[in-house]
This record gives structure tokens, C-alpha cells and sequence, in this order.
């Protein structure tokens, strides 16, 4: 016969899981420092001017 388990100690358990894993997530896409968001915002307004640059123009 096997032996009898507890289902809230099983549900509490995923739950704990389930949420440790999700922060784990968070940390990584929302864990970056104040110089590497700079950094991103730096780098995307170095492109768009670029692409900017790069159009014709109808003269």
C-alpha cells in the first residue's frame, strides 16, 4: 500500500516553486543597474538618428 500524503503540503509546496520561479524571471528582465537602462536608451537613440540619417530626401 503506498504511503498517504498531505495535498496541502504538496499544493503549498508548488505554490512555493511556482513563485520562486517567477522571481528568478523578474530578475533577470527587470534586474539591470541605472548605467545599463542608460546604456540601452543611449544605444537605441544612436540608431534611430542614424536610420534618420540615412533616408532620402525628396528635393
Amino acid at each position: 500500500m503506498a504511503t498517504p500524503i498531505n495535498l496541502g503540503k504538496v499544493r503549498k509546496s508548488r505554490a512555493k516553486a511556482d513563485k520562486r520561479q517567477r522571481a528568478a524571471e523578474n530578475r533577470v528582465k527587470f534586474g539591470r543597474t541605472k548605467t545599463e537602462k542608460a546604456r540601452d536608451v543611449l544605444n537605441t537613440s544612436r540608431a534611430s538618428k542614424s536610420v534618420d540619417h540615412a533616408n532620402l530626401e525628396d528635393e
